[in-house]
């Protein structure tokens, strides 16, 4: 997500005016096959992805070892930030000109999906294999049991420590394999004491959707249900947010106003980059932009109360996904293409984790002695955690819920409301988004 944009504003440059309409045209879907041979003529597919220059250079490089392979077959890139990707996504819909190959987010997956804007992977077996992915993994890109979305990288939520903070104070390395919620805030206090006001044991959470989805899914819920309905027994979610308060309040985590400023700022300025707390929940694949942040040794450590939950709550999230259009005219080729990408050792090799830890197992393991220390960390942590089945893809309509999480979380914090009445109002208006969507 590009931090100049909110998710809300992302939402509605997705579905927006006019593309909104466009999507519900498409509702029917195309008749895209991609079970036929590949053709012999000569094609052009168009191929859409958001990100930085480096970015762009890679895949560049990519499509020219594809198209090397394939020399009747021609990509065109159109690459865009983020800012304006979701808009130029959605009018090409609109106007049934959307590219072949999408590089799409989990957050419109199934918005997009559930208009028929995407195909069905699963009939794209001849040219696109999955082997080599997790079934956990290939789970994140299915809505309504149908593949329409392929992870491209995998991360998973974890908790980063400054090790060099903990022999700073005289604090013991806590044991990840059993630790609980309760030991780390005994130990962030600890930390809290030593560092006099300068440095707190924990950085507080609470401002994104994956450490509510831990919460609910140690205790046995879940945010959302199979059909999409927001599923999360309040009394979990508020005493989600009653932890929050606690370890605020005690002095575990910083005062609120110091969590609200950090949690609006880039990563840089995060207390697990500044040194400023020694413990902090992040997706593992963070780690390398963490570590250079902050100068300082950083471990990945698993969550606290895997051990004692009723299920495992760690999952593993997609950085992004490929899709492919309902309506290309070369289904067949642009699944090929998407196998290439994310099967190939050749676009491994370019690619590395520009895109996140490679979800495909087979290539990770390929490509583990060229990554940096960091990265191999975060690969190696990927393959150490236990996960459970992914969450139910977010719903059409709430891909807004981490900026009313965000409210909520900081009414919270500042005792504008209690999490009990946090978690109430917090269901209501969520479960009130996925009804007009």
């Amino acid at each position: 997500m590009n931090p100049g944009i909110s998710r809300r504003t992302a939402l509605r440059l997705a579905l927006g005016v006019g593309a909104g309409a466009v999507l519900t045209a498409c509702g029917t879907g195309g008749d895209s096959d991609a079970s036929g041979d590949l053709t012999k003529d000569n094609i052009t597919l168009r191929f859409t992805w958001w990100g930085s220059d480096a970015r762009h250079k890679r895949t560049q490089q990519v499509i020219d070892l594809f198209t090397k392979a394939h020399p009747n077959i021609q990509v065109k890139g159109e690459f865009k930030d983020w800012n304006g990707y979701w808009d130029s996504l959605a009018t090409t819909v609109a106007a049934n000109d959307a590219p072949d190959i999408i590089q799409m987010d989990e957050l419109y997956l199934a918005s997009y999906a559930q208009r028929g804007a995407l195909l069905d992977l699963g009939t794209a077996s001849n040219h696109l294999a999955t082997a080599d992915f997790d079934a956990n993994a290939l789970g994140t890109g299915k809505v309504d049991g149908k593949l329409y979305a392929l992870p491209v990288g995998l991360t998973t939520y974890s908790m980063i420590v400054n090790t060099d903070l903990l022999k700073q104070y005289n604090v013991e390395l806590p044991d990840d394999s059993k630790w609980t919620w309760d030991d780390l805030k005994t130990i962030g206090a600890k930390v809290s004491a030593a560092g006099g006001g300068k440095v707190t044991g924990v950085q507080s959470w609470g401002f994104d959707i994956g450490g509510v989805n831990i919460w609910a899914r140690q205790a046995g819920s879940s945010l959302y249900d199979d059909k999409g309905k927001v599923a999360i027994d309040p009394a979990v979610l508020a005493a989600y947010w009653q932890y929050l308060l606690d370890i605020s309040k005690s002095g575990v985590a910083p005062p609120a106003s110091v969590s609200v400023e950090r949690a609006g700022a880039g990563l840089d300025q995060s207390g697990t980059a500044t040194n400023n707390s020694a413990f902090g929940t992040w997706w593992n694949t963070q780690l390398t932009s963490l570590s250079a942040a902050s100068g300082k040794s950083l471990k990945l450590l698993k969550l606290p109360g895997e051990a004692q939950a009723k299920s495992p709550g760690a999952y593993y999230k997609p950085s992004m996904y490929w899709s492919v259009s309902s309506r290309s005219k070369h289904a067949a080729e642009a699944a090929a293409f998407v196998d290439f990408l994310a099967n190939s050792q050749e676009a491994a090799d370019v690619l590395q984790t520009d895109r996140g830890v490679p979800a495909n197992s087979k290539i990770r393991q390929s490509i583990a002695a060229k990554l940096s220390a960091t990265d191999k960390a975060a690969a190696e942590y990927l393959d150490a955690v236990k996960v459970g089945t992914p969450p139910r893809v977010t719903p059409k309509g709430a891909s807004s819920v981490e900026t009313i999480l965000k409210r909520y979380t900081e009414d919270v914090l500042f005792s504008r409301k209690t999490p009990q009445q946090a978690a109430a109002a917090f269901i209501k208006e969520l479960q009130g988004e996925i009804d007009a969507a």
